[in-house]
């Protein structure tokens, strides 16, 4: 069993889950307004469901198939929200997925934890290419990941079936050697 790391930014710490996240990633993932922003987060959130997604995170790890974090605040580490990394390690890119509790919206807790996750999956797993998509009806997530340099790829049309209605995807992605381009351009400034 490997040891899942931990980041740590200017306001935040990412972790690895504990069952006694449990109630709060509940509570917070359980707001009809989060789930409506995401793939797999059900509304309502059934009890239990929590504790067996945290249950899950530990045997990804450790097969290579992902790394999940739980956005905590740095000086009273409530839980703000979950940021990971779904991983293919055979095409070395990943897909960054993130959730953002309501109380903690429009605070740039999303971009900040994207930073680190990215700069972990470039320099860490070295993958090759971070992914991530959003519905059209959610534009605070795209703006999220134009701040975190990926750029729009196109549009899955009725790509995902939420709530009893297929919606679209927007697709953006960013590639290592861009990455580190921006990163080195930035520290010549």
């Amino acid at each position: 069993m490997a040891q899942r790391p931990t980041l740590t930014t200017d306001r935040l710490i990412l972790r690895p889950f504990e069952l006694s996240d449990a109630g709060n990633a509940q509570r917070l993932a359980g707001d009809k307004k989060v789930a409506a922003t995401t793939l797999s987060i059900p509304h309502p959130y059934p009890d239990g469901a929590a504790e067996e997604w945290i249950g899950t995170h530990q045997a990804a790890f450790d097969e290579g198939n992902g790394v999940e974090f739980a956005i905590t605040d740095r000086e009273s580490g409530e839980l703000i929200g979950s940021i990971g990394l779904r991983i293919s390690r055979e095409h070395a890119h990943a897909e960054l997925g993130y959730w953002i509790g309501v109380p903690h919206w429009g605070n740039g807790y999303a971009t900040e934890a994207g930073r680190a996750v990215i700069d972990y999956g470039f320099r860490e797993l070295s993958l090759r290419r971070i992914h991530a998509h959003h519905a059209p009806r959610n534009p605070a997530s795209g703006r999220v990941l134009e701040k975190l340099g990926m750029r729009p790829e196109g549009v899955m049309r009725e790509h995902i079936f939420k709530w009893g209605e297929f919606e679209d995807c927007v697709l953006y992605g960013l590639l290592r050697s861009e990455y580190d381009s921006d990163s080195a351009s930035a520290a010549r400034r």
